[in-house]
């Protein structure tokens, strides 16, 4: 008998039906969900890989495209540490060449002086600074005290490594008790020595004082003769001396070469010899000889006042416009005035009883 399924029976009949529909084609379904993994699965390998390959090239890019503008920024840094160190050791080099420059260089000529020139244009030059001297220093005379040729010679003598101030401060005490050469020939040689020790070497100038003492008795019956040949013949007496002694005590024509005169000469290219004769020949060649006594005077004050030997007073110079030497000394007029010595220096003379018309005041005597 045919009875038919109730609805609820029919559901649960279909329900079965339905899972086992499901189950069937659940075999298909995943058959076809893992092709498509299974295809997938190289595919994201792939991906994986281009990622991972992505991510590793920056990396690796990344490194030397750091590294590259680190090294350049250290490098410019350091080139231009170099280059700044290169530039303060340039300007050092040359802040140091200036300055050695501006040692070695000499000072700029004044005007009117020629570097380079003739034999006659010299000598032309050389009487121009006589005539500046000549309105200098007018009043230039012998700087020893002195009342006869005997006295002129002794002091001549004593005046060697000593200035004539300490000379003129040693004789008269000399002269009151040695008044003629007689009397000093008879002099006790110790007595002699300590009357002239503030000169300097007493024991040898009282030597030479007693033999050319004893010379002019014995040989010039007690005159002191009045040519270079026999003054020379005298113990302690040299050309210098016999000059000294000719042109102010006899007036007889004679170039006084003393050290001051010597380096003057040289320093105004008269001459470029440090030996007195030579220098004496060379500069009675270039004046005539009514100039000889006088020129000595004059170069050998302007010697003393001025033209110092360690720090001439070129600024305070009146020869500076003809002088090839000019610079060597002081050049700032206000500095080179205060260099000045004796009457130029507003201070006293070297002779305690000077000319009538020397400026400057007289010299103090021994001890004053």
């Amino acid at each position: 008998m045919t009875t038919k399924k109730t609805a609820a029976e029919k559901t649960t009949a279909e329900k079965p039906a339905k899972k086992a529909a499901t189950k069937k084609a659940a075999p298909a379904g995943k058959a076809a969900a893992e092709p498509a993994t299974a295809e997938a699965a190289p595919a994201r390998k792939t991906a994986a890989k281009k990622a991972a390959a992505k991510k590793t090239a920056p990396a690796k890019k990344a490194t030397p495209t750091k590294a590259t503008p680190t090294k350049t920024s250290a490098t410019k840094t350091s080139t231009a540490t170099k280059t700044s160190a290169a530039k303060k050791a340039t300007a050092a080099k040359k802040a140091t060449a200036k300055k050695a420059s501006a040692k070695k260089s000499p000072a700029p000529k004044p005007p009117g002086f020629a570097k380079r020139e003739s034999r006659a244009a010299m000598v032309k030059r050389a009487h121009a600074i006589n005539e500046v001297l000549a309105e200098t220093y007018p009043y230039a005379h012998p700087e020893l005290d002195f009342e006869d040729p005997f006295q002129l010679l002794v002091a001549t003598v004593l005046s060697a490594q000593t200035t004539d101030l300490r000379v003129n401060q040693t004789t008269p005490a000399l002269f009151a008790k040695y008044p003629t050469p007689e009397d000093m020939a008879a002099a006790v040689p110790e007595e002699l020595e300590e009357l002239i020790r503030p000169t300097g070497f007493f024991r040898a100038k009282a030597r030479s004082l007693l033999g050319l003492s004893a010379a002019l008795r014995d040989d010039f019956d007690g005159e002191v003769p009045a040519t270079v040949d026999a003054l020379v013949k005298l113990p302690g007496v040299g050309r210098k001396t016999a000059f000294v002694v000719l042109g102010n005590a006899f007036g007889v024509p004679g170039i006084t070469v003393d050290t001051h005169f010597g380096r003057l000469a040289r320093r105004w290219k008269w001459t470029t010899s440090e030996d007195p004769v030579k220098v004496e020949s060379d500069v009675a060649a270039i004046f005539e000889p009514s100039e000889w006594t006088m020129l000595s005077h004059r170069v050998i004050f302007h010697g003393r006042r001025i033209c110092h030997s360690r720090r001439p007073a070129c600024g305070a110079c009146p020869v500076a416009p003809l002088c090839p030497s000019y610079g060597e000394g002081e050049t700032d007029p206000e500095k080179a005035k205060k260099l000045l010595k004796y009457e130029k220096g507003g201070m006293p003379g070297q002779r305690l009883k000077p000319p009538a018309d020397f400026p400057g005041p007289p010299a103090p005597p021994l001890g004053g």
